[in-house]
């Protein structure tokens, strides 16, 4: 039978904010928050139904009755904070991008197995019913053999330089920020990892990449297209492509649904899960991890879309003044 485990939040922001609203909603408790300022978190619980508040985030973990910690912050310091959460024993579900590069990942990974620990990506694309049913039916044949992937993410960010998107201090950019879901979607789909990379960008004046094209191939010729901007909007459109058929997934980050487009045009729809419990399959899929109910399947996904998003950025020669 399933334990009871206590979750802590890191971080008070918009993202974590709708991660307590939903899990209250559809009945998952949350333990504690904790924010660098008090009152912050004291706010924070109250308003969200967290029955713990934290003035920093070493007091919370050093709770032994906090069990998984989800780090809600920029991904600027989730290396920092992950690492703090495995030296206190604590699993850990990281907003994406889970890191800023390969490097910082490979050590976080490497301590997590030290210490039998698990951490895992808040990545909602893993963890849609969706994807898991689109999968196994592009397994049993239903596109034929898969060819292409076609992505495009275009946001709409005000050209603000001291906005956490457009900061290289605080790792911006469009890669980081949409383009993790493109190549999340993309590696999920793909039956190996890319070789292959070829791409081109613009850059905002504060040398973030502002939008870019990426050209994806790997041993089983099997391509992909993606396209990025973060100053025009563009449909969050993922389009799988098989010698039968093809996949249109719209809203594809926490879709519910995807049409399957035969050679005569005739379509069908698929559907599975529902968008506004992406956070809460994120949630019961770590429960189920930790507790030994089932093994994780999407710790390599992670891993290869950070080596892809690292050999991406260094082709573009672009270098946070941190790294």
């Amino acid at each position: 039978m399933m334990s009871t485990l206590n979750w802590a939040i890191l971080g008070t922001g918009t993202i974590a904010s709708e991660f307590a609203d939903t899990l209250y909603k559809f009945g998952r408790p949350v333990f504690a928050v904790a924010s660098r300022q008090l009152d912050r978190a004291q706010e924070f619980a109250n308003k969200h139904h967290v029955t713990n508040a934290y003035g920093n985030y070493d007091e919370l973990l050093s709770n032994p009755a906090i069990d998984i910690a989800y780090i809600a912050t920029p991904h600027s310091n989730h290396y920092e904070l992950m690492i703090k959460c495995l030296e206190n024993g604590k699993h850990i579900l990281c907003e994406k991008a889970i890191t800023v590069n390969s490097e910082q990942l490979n050590q976080v990974v490497q301590l997590a197995k030290e210490k039998q620990l698990s951490v895992i990506e808040a990545m909602t694309i893993y963890h849609m019913p969706l994807y898991q049913k689109l999968n196994k039916l592009i397994a049993d044949g239903k596109i034929g053999k898969l060819r292409m992937i076609q992505v495009s993410f275009g946001s709409l960010r005000v050209p603000d330089p001291s906005s956490r998107f457009l900061s290289a201090q605080l790792a911006g950019g469009a890669l980081l920020d949409i383009g993790v879901y493109a190549l999340s979607f993309t590696r999920f789909f793909l039956n190996k990892q890319p070789d292959e990379i070829l791409t081109t960008v613009k850059r905002f004046k504060t040398g973030v990449d502002e939008q870019s094209e990426i050209i994806l191939r790997n041993s089983e010729d099997e391509m992909a297209s993606i396209i990025l901007t973060l100053f025009a909007k563009l449909p969050k459109r993922g389009i799988i492509t098989g010698e039968k058929a093809y996949i249109t997934v719209d809203t594809f980050p926490r879709a519910q649904s995807a049409t399957i487009t035969y050679p005569d045009f005739s379509t069908e729809v698929i559907t599975a899960g529902n968008t506004d419990e992406a956070m809460v399959y994120e949630y019961d899929y770590m429960n189920s991890v930790v507790n030994g109910e089932k093994e994780d399947n999407t710790l390599q996904l992670t891993l290869d879309v950070m080596e892809l998003m690292s050999e991406i950025r260094k082709k573009w020669g672009i270098v946070y003044p941190f790294e």
